[in-house]
């Protein structure tokens, strides 16, 4: 073995103690009550103390202290002091500094810090936006104690070094997008250690603010007068407390650049990096040229190659000395395919020109530019053609708008120098159906997606098109979470995600719920998105549409529980994240179930059509009152448009116009039909069993002065049906049923269920049942329902409010096929609920099963003939 000396050794315990500290994730460094070793903050005895970040910082850096220091007040009740000369004659501040913050490129006081060794710049130096956590002692001359260090490899590794402060103190990176309260804490204390979150994973993370009319665009305009710097500082704040980097800004109808000159530079200056959508080439926004068109002329590269170039010169020399990626090629008007004689020679020469035009206007070569080419749509089939990409230049992936990616590196291919990035969606306006009003992604398929993604080496930009972002904050939270530390994710702890992001926003009591319902909603959601949820979506013989709709009332109802347990100041943002989503779906979902109910029974000329008329139109308004109650009450009426998009009411992928439009829904004459039971419906069999409610027959026969009655809601399923007036025979009266066998049958098993009718005549009630022409089987279903057996056989059927009736016919056999049940009253008031025959497949329920599978074998006009 190698000897080595004593010193070498001390080197390296040192370097093996830095490695293992630094390994520490930025987890958990705050204390809210005094432990041993810890740096006091603040106290019940210690009510001050400021923070140095010196004058000569990134404006950005000071921005995010200045941040801090809200951030202070809002949790502890005290705003510490900002001191940022240490050499100002009379600072009496200096003296109770408790935190230092500095970046390791601009800051004196880290390279002092450095110089002096009590920071390690190996931690830092050519990093990219890396922070270090951790408390040094007597940092700078006439600054004595220890204090907390935040020190960032560059701009944005300081500011996220801040902000991780201010969560971990109890403010939320979503306090003003989605009005989270920040956490009262009276006592504030540091940890000993150093820590750190690394650098990113992916070096360009954000998002695109899309499709913003009529919502964030109305929202913004009748708030700050538009899309301007007064609203995009929230974006921007939002972004770095998320530890993002990127925007795509919003282009629908807004022009970044032109709109307010201050967008630009405060987003340079806060440290966002901006870029123009897949569509917005050279630093320029689409409706820059649509205002401009006379001036430009055709968006046509082919025959106005001199103004379009002049168009995309302007761009490259607006942004000349900003951090900002750009987007390169081109695409038609307005996102429109370029055209039919489009092919990538075409494209190659665009490139080609718009790189000479960054070349000459920044005075360096074309690659020292961050680039883009975004192979979106039929851009795809060009590269799939052979279209040549510039080695330096990103090549950006994506995926099919809806959040399937649609081509990555090949495995074990030369990887392209320029690197790979992903496009990605939770919003779409577009074919074949635009999905824009609430969050419909679920974050598993985002996490399986997106892991697929960076396994296969994508991992220089992730860009995330959120639509108005409220209210896609979940699933945007998670991307960009994902985008820092994609390996911090896999199929096990998704769920501990949905938690931590619960208790950030409603307090860790109520996380366990609050995410158990969130990751529902998105589950459910998932399954189709608002827009495309009709009355035709899910099968309603089979029950799959009562069960899906139940379940999201289910889901509502205990939103609601948990929303009326929540502290005041906790309600905006459950409302904005949790409530108002799920109970917007859960009534969507009642509303489409409602209208399917009231097709089926319109075309079964069943007056209870009607009564699901009405619940159609209750659901509509409520849909309204529901947007309205968010629009107007939550925050005060911060967020007014932000629910105005049109959800219901879609013939096409594009909205309609002019609002929502509520379900068409028939109603049922009421004088023509009554209670009067129609028949003229056949069963089959499905799952082993046919179960069949009484009042959907096939045929019926009673004498002139009876009818064959229904009493809606009857029992525990549909309704009970039931010979009337009783006062009248039952003789010549019956009810026959359809079934259709799918196998042969042998031995044939039937369950009637009936109503807890008592003996209230001597020797009970009894009916008689056949299959087919069989022979017919008389049974007594009640008589021994006596006082004699109150306690065994009476009180039971009272309690249970229906009594179950067995038959078998153990000598017949039935081949698959059509057959009849036929049952004959044989007593007044028998009221019968559901017949059930066992082909294998019965089981015990207090439902007695779902219903099966039927069609109307007769129109009405056929069946009055019939009955005739």
């Amino acid at each position: 073995m190698m000897k080595m000396s004593l010193k070498t050794w001390i080197v390296c315990l040192q370097f093996c103690f830095t490695l293992v500290s630094t390994l520490q994730a930025a987890d958990k460094f705050v204390s809210f009550i005094r432990e041993e070793g810890t740096l006091e903050l603040v106290t019940s005895q210690q009510r001050s103390f400021s923070i140095l970040c010196a004058d000569e910082e990134h404006k950005g850096v000071l921005t995010a202290v200045h941040n801090l220091q809200e951030d202070f007040y809002n949790v502890a009740d005290i705003r510490p002091a900002l001191v940022t000369d240490t050499k100002r004659e009379g600072n009496t501040d200096g003296q109770n500094v408790r935190i230092l913050i500095g970046s390791f490129d601009e800051s004196p006081f880290i390279k002092h810090l450095v110089k002096s060794k009590k920071l390690d710049a190996r931690e830092l130096k050519g990093k990219n936006e890396k922070f270090i956590i951790t408390t040094v002692k007597d940092p700078i001359e006439g600054f004595p104690g220890e204090v907390l260090l935040i020190a960032g490899s560059d701009k944005r590794g300081t500011i996220y070094g801040i902000y991780e402060l201010s969560r971990q103190i109890g403010v939320s990176p979503w306090y003003w997008w989605a009005d989270v309260p920040a956490e009262r804490h009276e006592e504030l204390y540091i940890k000993k250690g150093v820590y750190t979150d690394g650098e990113p994973a992916v070096k360009y993370r954000g998002i695109f603010i899309n499709d913003e009319w009529p919502c964030m665009g109305s929202w913004t305009t009748e708030r700050y007068g538009g899309f301007n710097s007064k609203m995009y500082v929230h974006v921007y704040e939002l972004l770095l407390r998320l530890k993002a980097n990127f925007l795509w800004p919003a282009m629908w109808s807004a022009a970044f650049y032109a709109d307010d000159p201050m967008n630009s530079p405060l987003a340079d200056e806060m440290g966002i990096i901006i870029g123009t959508s897949h569509h917005e080439p050279m630093a320029r926004n689409h409706q820059e040229y649509a205002r401009n068109r006379k001036v430009y002329g055709a968006w046509n590269y082919q025959t106005n190659k001199d103004g379009i170039g002049r168009f995309f010169r302007e761009g490259i020399e607006r942004m000349r000395g900003k951090e900002e990626v750009v987007t390169i090629a081109m695409r038609g008007d307005g996102d429109a395919p370029m055209g039919a004689d489009t092919d990538t020679r075409l494209l190659e020469n665009i490139v080609k020109e718009q790189r000479s035009i960054i070349a000459e206007v920044t005075g360096k070569p074309a690659s020292k530019t961050p680039q883009l080419w975004a192979l979106y749509s039929e851009v795809l089939e060009y590269y799939d053609q052979g279209m040549q990409i510039p080695d330096d230049v990103m090549i950006l992936l994506c995926d099919d708008n809806w959040g399937d990616v649609r081509r990555l590196p090949a495995p074990g291919a030369k990887r392209h120098p320029g690197g790979y990035g992903m496009y990605y969606h939770v919003d779409l306006h577009g074919a074949p159906r635009a999905y824009q009003w609430l969050n419909m992604t679920q974050i598993q398929h985002m996490w399986e997606q997106l892991y697929l993604t960076y396994a296969y080496g994508v991992d220089k930009m992730w860009i995330l098109n959120v639509g108005d972002l409220k209210p896609n904050e979940f699933p945007t939270d998670f991307f960009l979470k994902m985008a820092w530390n994609p390996d911090a994710f896999n199929a096990g702890n998704l769920m501990d995600y949905t938690r931590k992001f619960c208790s950030q926003q409603f307090g860790n009591e109520y996380a366990d719920e609050a995410a158990r319902i969130l990751n529902l909603y998105c589950k459910y959601c998932a399954r189709v998105t608002a827009e495309m949820l009709d009355h035709e979506t899910y099968n309603l013989q089979s029950g799959e549409f009562k069960a899906v709709a139940d379940e999201f009332l289910a889901l509502e109802a205990h939103a609601v529980r948990q929303f009326a347990l929540l502290p005041e100041n906790r309600r905006d943002a459950y409302k904005e994240l949790v409530l108002f989503p799920v109970q917007a779906m859960a009534n969507l979902y009642e509303m489409y179930y409602a209208t399917a109910m009231n097709r089926q029974l319109v075309a079964e000329n069943d007056v209870r059509a009607n009564a699901w008329a009405d619940r159609v139109e209750y659901c509509f308004r409520r849909d309204a009152e529901l947007c309205t109650d968010y629009n107007n009450n939550i925050a005060d009426g911060k967020w007014k448009h932000m629910m105005d998009q049109t959800h219901i009411g879609y013939t096409s992928w594009d909205e309609p116009k002019g609002g929502n439009i509520m379900p068409k829904v028939p109603r049922v004459d009421i004088s023509r039909n009554g209670s009067i039971a129609m028949g003229g419906y056949e069963y089959e069999e499905n799952s082993g069993v046919v179960v069949m409610e009484a009042e959907r027959f096939a045929t019926s026969v009673q004498e002139p002065g009876t009818q064959w009655t229904v009493i809606p809601d009857l029992g525990r399923t549909l309704s009970g049906l039931s010979l009337m007036p009783y006062t009248k025979p039952v003789s010549g009266a019956s009810l026959t049923y359809q079934i259709r066998l799918k196998s042969d049958l042998s031995g044939v098993r039937v369950r009637l269920i009936l109503d807890s009718t008592l003996p209230f005549i001597k020797g009970g009630h009894s009916y008689a049942i056949r299959l087919d022409d069989g022979e017919e089987q008389i049974v007594n279903y009640n008589s021994d329902l006596t006082w004699a057996n109150c306690y065994s056989k009476m009180y039971p059927a009272g309690a249970a409010r229906v009594i179950e009736s067995k038959v078998t016919f153990p000598d017949v056999t039935l081949e698959a096929g059509v057959h009849t049940l036929t049952i004959r009253p044989l007593s007044p008031a028998i009221v019968l609920h559901k017949i059930i025959v066992d082909c294998g497949g019965d089981m015990p329920g207090r439902l007695n099963l779902t219903e099966s599978p039927r069609t109307r074998t007769l129109c009405k006009r056929c069946y009055l003939f019939y009955q005739k």
